[in-house]
């Protein structure tokens, strides 16, 4: 059976918390969800791509700020234009160092403490700093430099 992409309507601005609340529904209840998707600059709406419009309505039940699904469903090709091409997976892991490649910490080392796939972020801790404070950036923001148990590739 084919998927079907479901629209849900969400409080504006809300559309990432309503993202990860029905993200973790569909993990908790083994639903038949494939992909959660927020287009960039649509506010109010999140989209859903499920075996059936019941494991839509499961996903997003008793979620807080999701306020309910469209009746009408949609065709990959009416969603093709706000996706964008899915980047190269980066193999990052929780305790690896990191090298930060771009913004204001840039060249800096730093140890990766949580990663969030969803949102393509990485939560990491400074080296060098004198206290460990996390600091949230996007994953393609950083290198692996060096793995947990591994020796140093430059030494």
């Amino acid at each position: 059976m084919e998927s079907q992409i479901y629209t849900l309507r969400t409080t504006a601005n809300r559309e990432d918390q309503v993202l990860d609340f029905v993200a973790a529904n569909v993990e908790k209840k083994g639903l038949g969800v494939f992909s959660l998707f927020r287009p960039h600059g649509l506010r109010g709406y999140i989209f859903i791509e499920a075996a059936s419009r019941g494991d839509a309505e499961e996903a997003c039940a008793a979620v807080p700020y999701a306020r309910g699904l469209l009746a009408a469903t949609l065709t990959y090709q009416e969603v093709e234009h706000m996706l964008e091409q899915a980047k190269v997976v980066v193999d990052i892991r929780k305790n690896d160092i990191v090298e930060i490649i771009t913004g204001p910490f840039k060249r800096e080392k730093a140890k990766v403490v949580r990663i969030d796939e969803i949102k393509e972020e990485v939560v990491v801790e400074l080296l060098e700093a004198a206290v460990p404070i996390p600091i949230t950036v996007k994953l393609d923001s950083v290198k692996v430099i060096r793995r947990e148990g591994e020796e140093d590739k430059n030494g």
